[in-house]
């Protein structure tokens, strides 16, 4: 390994940000001037790395961001409240309302978690991904609505959104569950109209790496927040427990990472894809350092981590370059996940990648 590389987990991390700071001003971020996921899964790594190195530069950049999209009033500027997607980076406030006491960080994230009540779903409470897909509950949405559900419920001491969050993770796990392999499968539908969904489950066909990376770190993460003393603990724990070897059972043995379609790496066509791979990682170090599931899988953790530092190219300006990451999708079969185009630090991955790092620099 070059000495202008990297060695530990938050050196990974901080040259990461450092490489994407340097490309972006925080308020050029893409999609540019919307309050969006994909900025907030980045910046939700830097966070965490912040967390750990306390660079200034790192919550000076994350507030920069935040601060370009939230009015003076607390309300939030490009925000859509019928997309899941769009409630994920109000998780930044939590910090930037604790450091500056700033209430608009306060009166924005009640909006969110308004909206995320307010929001459309299913006969069973299950929430819907977005307002515009009917009835279908996507693994992506735990990700997007549960820690930051669940955080606001530890800090402002409101219990019935406990039971909202862990609703989902139980709805999913029951409706997403593929009894071939005991992995969750990408979506389900309801109303079974779906182009992609079966007619007599509604679930899709396919285990897709990233939404399944979603779930788990959304488990992970709402276990932060979540009371043991609740009744749906043990629940999320069990479930938990019962995905970890089924994970584990599909990494590459011989690269350490997981494929685009997780359970299907025999098959012609398909790739070992980062942001998955980063995902699972994270949620399975932090798993075990919770003690949730047994110390056995941190070589799996460890084995995953070191596949992806391996695909990982730095230049001779010590940037760093985040490769082999599915762009966003949507749901659809076999064909359409391996034929997805991917991307350099796209911040799917960027940001995968550095919770990830921040979390293996715990272990």
């Amino acid at each position: 390994m070059s000495l202008k590389q990297p060695q530990t987990p938050i050196q990974w991390a901080e040259a990461t940000c450092d490489t994407m700071m340097n490309k972006f001003r925080a308020k050029d971020l893409p999609p540019a001037g919307r309050f969006h996921y994909h900025q907030g899964v980045f910046l939700l790594g830097m966070q965490k790395c912040w967390e750990q190195d306390k660079k200034q530069k790192y919550f000076e950049y994350i507030k920069a961001w935040v601060d370009g999209l939230i009015r003076p009033d607390g309300t939030i500027i490009q925000y859509d409240p019928g997309q899941m997607d769009d409630i994920q980076p109000g998780i930044l406030l939590y910090e930037l309302y604790g450091q500056t006491g700033d209430t608009r960080y306060k009166k924005a994230l009640d909006t969110l978690i308004g909206d995320l009540v307010d929001f459309k779903h299913n006969q069973d409470g299950g929430l819907w991904h977005k307002a515009n897909l009917p009835h279908q509950m996507w693994l992506d949405g735990l990700f997007m609505g549960g820690p930051i559900t669940a955080e606001y419920a530890a800090r402002f001491q409101n219990r019935q959104l406990f039971d909202k969050v862990a609703l989902q993770a139980k709805l999913m796990y029951q409706h997403n569950l593929d009894p071939q392999t005991g992995l969750l499968l990408h979506g389900w539908d309801e109303s079974r109209q779906a182009s992609w969904a079966n007619r007599e489950t509604g679930r899709s066909p396919e285990v897709w790496g990233r939404a399944l990376g979603w779930y788990v770190t959304a488990m992970v993460d709402i276990l932060d927040y979540l009371p043991a003393s609740h009744p749906d603990y043990p629940v999320l724990l069990h479930i938990l427990k019962e995905l970890a070897p089924r994970i584990v059972r599909c990494q590459d043995a011989a690269d350490g990472r997981w494929y685009q379609v997780v359970n299907k790496g025999n098959r012609p066509g398909n790739w070992l894809e980062n942001s998955c791979s980063c995902l699972f990682v994270y949620a399975i170090t932090k798993a075990v350092r919770k003690g949730y599931i047994d110390r056995k899988y941190w070589e799996n953790a460890k084995k995953g981590y070191q596949g992806v530092i391996r695909s990982i190219a730095v230049d001779e300006n010590r940037n760093v370059r985040v490769g082999d990451v599915c762009i966003g999708t949507g749901i659809g079969d076999y064909d359409y996940y391996i034929k997805r185009p991917t991307g350099v630090n796209d911040l799917h991955g960027v940001g995968a990648f550095l919770i990830m790092c921040a979390e293996m620099n715990l272990a």
